[in-house]
């Protein structure tokens, strides 16, 4: 793997094996709806009690427009028809003002509730460990992110407040048949098993095929990201029609399973007219012998017929919003699968970075004890590692490239557990604002620039510093004189829209966040690569700053930085191989006295 994420030669099988963040079973997905629901029960109950007035309401305009009919066929006078059309408008208006409210507070309860969910489903993103979303890709979170969100929000603003309307007026409508007659009733209920069937039919298919289309798209994405991250390295090695390939491929997959959708819904429509027919028929029929029996009126079978047919609207929408709630239900339950996430436990008290106060190392002392991390199983990166940073010492790691620096970074900071051994930190807690802060901060060469106030993005790190504490912070990294030449000062927007960063300014604000954060240990990974040589002694000297007075481990990308640490400890596959001082190291003739010769030679013949 390149540093851009391109894999050549593996990054087929490695997307087909990735390991997706979890999705919730069918009876957790209803569980966590009724959840999020039980604290707006009053909210849920008015509305849908002010729905089923509005339906019951609405029924009232079939009976009247059998009473005009039978008005018509007894040759009644035309006054005799004022009655019932002044009914007839003031049962319109009491319907459409109690839908309007019923739906509108059945939709205030979906879009709070819908609120909820996107809140907690964001906070358990932001905690997932890194390992679990690299092991996902970032694909299969961005899909949930969006798709699934959008899929779920358009379901409750829409499909949620007409399914509610259409199944109450199903229900009340076959109640209202039966109060004219029974047998209008039996027959209404033929096309039931019709119905019934198709919707069976309809779940058996589109449960999985809704569910292998959510996990196609997350698939799609991935191998955008994936592609469009390393199109540097895609041009440099002329692979871009592998990865076009590759791009098309899984494009073709994603959009013959909406084809598949696609078929799905119009097979399921045209079994649903077939139901529709026979249900009208069977009334019609039962409506003539009745009638010719004199069972009751023309007026009545007429209401019937009437109510049979209000019923195509609802059933039909009932139905169809089948494939919204099943489109619905598989992205809800992606969601709620990463919701329901329990929270990680801090890097303070988990097995990557287990403090203690126990002995007598003092407080920011780290001990890494027999360590070994294997990202594939079988394939370790590092192996039986053993290392203690003293309070206060600044350690160099240094090593070839692949020698395992940047994992064992990464496992002392707790962004990733060891696959076995420990880390220990003597010391809870950092030292800046109220003591709570984390006792391990990471800066490493991807660092990102928030869209809004720079303030606002030093902030991330403590909230409650002044701005002349951010000042200060800036001064010690040497920011301060740019910051202040911005347009705005400390409040001028950065990130995406706003002005625009050089790379040694990113870091810079980097490093003052850790000055701000104040941990009894930092991690420097290559924190000051991207500066280019022309920025390279302005951070170095920003970055010895900030970790002055704590303990330091620093992935030295320049061995100008080793040279000024403490101690160094050199790695190679794996293992470290050496740990001592510059003076001592240099001038013996292991793997660090070569690295310095051939750095030495190279910046003398410059």
């Amino acid at each position: 793997m390149n540093a851009d994420g391109v894999n050549e030669s593996s990054g087929e099988q490695h997307t087909d094996t990735r390991e997706l963040l979890p999705t919730a079973t069918g009876p957790r997905t209803r569980a966590a709806v009724r959840e999020l629901v039980r604290p707006y029960r009053g909210l849920a109950v008015g509305g849908f009690a002010v729905m089923i007035a509005a339906t019951a309401v609405g029924l009232l305009v079939q009976p009247l427009l059998g009473r005009i009919v039978d008005l018509v066929a007894d040759q009644r006078p035309a006054g005799d028809l004022t009655l019932p059309v002044v009914l007839l408008v003031l049962v319109a208006l009491a319907h459409g003002g109690t839908t309007s409210l019923g739906l509108t507070l059945v939709s205030r309860l979906g879009e709070t509730v819908l609120a909820q969910l996107r809140e907690r489903f964001v906070e358990k993103a932001l905690r997932l460990p890194l390992e679990q979303v690299e092991k996902a890709g970032a694909g299969d979170l961005t899909a949930r992110v969006t798709r699934d969100v959008s899929v779920v929000g358009e379901a409750v603003r829409s499909a949620l407040p007409e399914l509610a309307r259409s199944l109450l007026a199903i229900l009340l409508t076959l109640g209202a048949m039966a109060a004219l007659d029974w047998r209008f009733l039996l027959a209404a209920l033929l096309a039931v098993p019709v119905q019934a069937s198709t919707a069976r039919w309809y779940v058996r298919h589109a449960v999985p095929l809704y569910a292998e289309q959510r996990v196609a798209t997350g698939a799609q994405q991935q191998q955008l990201l994936d592609t469009i991250a390393g199109a540097g390295t895609v041009r440099a090695f002329r692979i871009e029609e592998q990865h076009t390939a590759r791009v098309t491929r899984r494009s073709t997959t994603a959009v013959e399973l909406k084809m598949r959708g696609i078929r799905l819904v119009l097979d399921f429509y045209n079994r649903l007219h077939v139901a529709e027919y026979t249900g009208l028929a069977a009334v019609l029929v039962t409506g003539f012998y009745l009638v010719r029996a004199d069972s009751v009126s023309i007026g009545t079978a007429t209401a019937a017929a009437l109510y049979f047919h209000s019923l195509f609207g609802p059933v039909n929408s009932a139905l169809v919003l089948l494939d919204d709630a099943q489109s619905a239900t598989a992205s809800l339950a992606r969601l709620v699968g990463v919701a329901d996430e329990p929270t990680p436990e801090p890097a303070r008290a988990r097995g990557a970075a287990e403090p203690s106060r126990s002995g007598t190392q003092p407080d920011g002392t780290v001990t890494v004890i027999g360590i070994d991390h294997a990202y594939v199983p079988g394939q370790h990166v590092l192996q039986n590692v053993d290392l203690t940073l003293r309070a206060g010492e600044k350690v160099a790691l240094v090593g070839p490239s692949g020698a395992g620096k940047t994992t064992l970074a990464k496992l002392i900071a707790g962004v990733h557990r060891p696959t076995s051994g420990s880390v220990h930190l003597t010391g809870t807690a950092g030292r800046g604002g109220d003591g709570d802060g984390l006792p391990v901060a990471l800066v490493t060469q991807e660092t990102h620039v928030f869209a809004g106030p720079l303030a606002d993005d030093l902030r991330l790190a403590r909230a409650d510093a002044t701005d002349d504490e951010l000042r200060t912070a800036l001064t010690d990294v040497e920011a301060l004189d740019w910051v202040q030449a911005l347009p705005d000062g400390l409040y001028t927007v950065v990130g995406d829209g706003g002005h625009r960063l050089t790379s040694a300014q990113v870091q810079q604000l980097a490093l003052a966040r850790l000055m701000l954060a104040d941990p009894p240990v930092a991690v420097l990974d290559e924190a000051t690569a991207e500066a280019g040589s022309t920025g390279a002694r302005l951070l170095e000297k920003a970055a010895s700053r900030a970790v002055e007075g704590r303990t330091a481990l620093v992935v030295a990308h320049r061995l100008t930085q080793a040279a000024t640490a403490d101690r160094i400890v050199v790695m190679e596959g794996g293992r470290i191989v050496e740990s001592g001082t510059h003076d001592e190291l240099s001038a013996g003739s292991g793997p660090y006295a070569s690295l310095w010769q051939a750095w030495s030679g190279t910046r003398s013949a410059r």
